[in-house]
């Protein structure tokens, strides 16, 4: 199959004309005839968000359509979030600053769709390509017949703009990039109230990842079963999988939704470096739970990871070979979600710090057998004890590590 969203033909950057004779636009297009069936097209679609949780986005976009427009806070919102921050994942950089059009067209329709007047293209500023792309991509669509159109239908002028974020990994979550956009700290807050209902400035604010964005542009130029169709077994769409650690061949992969992982590591990713046996894989970034070798031939989709304890998050895939210390990577990722913590909930504050202190000194081998039943208490202690995933996701990859690979611990710890 070939690529959809990776396709030479439009990896034109943010030249809009060359967008367009590529075939761009034919989303928009659609979308401007008959905005009435965005949202169903959606739905028929199967599209689910494609930034970690795997909401489906038809849900979110109805729920936003639904309100009215909050006048004090300038019309409705979208927030398309390219914050990425997360080890082990790429995939948004490429999009934003390869193909930046497919993605504000995809905004640009979410604008139709709900009756949005202002897009904020969210982006890392440390992707300095990223930024750059999206600002000569936003300026081409000023004054263009295209965006002229899609006000039309809004109802008011639409306006995009290009928002860097702070930077910091907690920016990514939604109630977060929310207050970044509005100028403050990205605190994440408590909900409900739920973005939809009150985002930037009080107003109805519509998320999604990048990808998502640049998946609605596809499915609304060439329709619901085609887009179905790309997929293997129950499964939809395509899927752009971020393939790192100790593979032959590193990089960004896009195949059918349901690949099995088997076929990434060996098939796309080359196999494993080193000639290694395969050990285990963080799936959908480092906050998820160990894949082993027995499950090599799991789909990569959302339901049949949920089914083997996992999710596919992002869809990043972080393999490891034997040799690798899995207390290792547990304790980096750990000391990466503990550097990162926004410090506003005490319980991630301090707890994501113990736990990478006593994962650091047991993997230098100054632990103490007493260190394993602290471990093992933290990780029923903080699992929802924050505003945010940050806390759960440090909890999740240390549990699936004790669980997965407990000889490691014993082994570090003499018992």
């Amino acid at each position: 199959m070939s690529a959809v969203l990776t396709a030479e033909a439009i990896q034109v950057g943010p030249d809009l004309g060359a967008w367009l004779a590529a075939g761009g636009g034919q989303g928009l297009e659609r979308a401007l005839a008959e905005p009435s069936g965005i949202i169903p097209m959606l739905e028929a679609a199967g599209l689910r968000g494609l930034g970690g949780a795997g909401f489906p986005t038809h849900r979110k976009w109805a729920a936003v359509a639904a309100q009215p427009p909050f006048p004090e806070g300038g019309g409705k919102w979208i927030i398309c979030n390219g914050n990425e921050d997360e080890p082990g994942t790429f995939k948004d950089r490429f999009l934003l600053s390869r193909t930046p059009h497919q993605v504000i067209e995809g905004a640009l329709i979410g604008a139709v769709a709900v009756k949005a007047n202002i897009i904020a293209l969210y982006v890392n500023p440390r992707e300095t390509a990223s930024v750059e792309a999206l600002r000569e991509a936003a300026a081409a669509w000023q004054g263009h017949p295209l965006l002229a159109r899609v006000g039309e239908a809004v109802g008011v002028p639409v306006e995009i703009r290009v928002s860097p974020s702070s930077g910091l990994y907690v920016g990514g979550e939604e109630t977060a990039a929310v207050a970044s956009v509005m100028g403050g700290f990205p605190f994440p807050s408590l909900k409900p109230p739920f973005p939809a209902e009150r985002g930037v400035n009080g107003a109805p604010t519509l998320l999604n990842n990048v990808e998502t964005f640049a998946h609605v542009t596809h499915v609304l130029g060439r329709g619901a079963r085609w887009y179905r169709a790309l997929g293997l077994g129950d499964a939809v769409g395509t899927k752009l999988y971020s393939l790192s650690g100790d593979v032959l061949r590193p990089g960004l992969h896009e195949l059918p939704m349901g690949t099995s992982l088997r076929e990434l590591v060996f098939e796309h990713g080359g196999g494993m470096l080193g000639g290694k046996a395969f050990k285990a894989v963080f799936t959908g970034g480092p906050s998820n739970t160990l894949l082993t070798a027995r499950d090599l031939d799991v789909a990569l989709d959302f339901e049949s990871l949920r089914a083997s304890g996992s999710r596919l998050g992002t869809g990043a895939m972080i393999v490891v070979g034997e040799g690798t210390s899995i207390l290792r990577k547990t304790a980096e990722y750990v000391a990466f979600f503990a550097a990162n913590s926004c410090g506003q909930c005490s319980s991630c504050k301090i707890g994501t710090h113990q736990v990478s202190r006593i994962l650091e000194r047991i993997e230098a081998g100054a632990g103490r057998p007493a260190d394993l039943g602290a471990l093992e208490n933290l990780t029923r202690l903080l699992p929802g004890s924050g505003r945010c995933g940050l806390v759960d996701g440090a909890a999740t990859v240390l549990a699936s590590s004790l669980a997965t690979f407990p000889e490691e611990y014993r082994r570090a710890l003499r018992i």
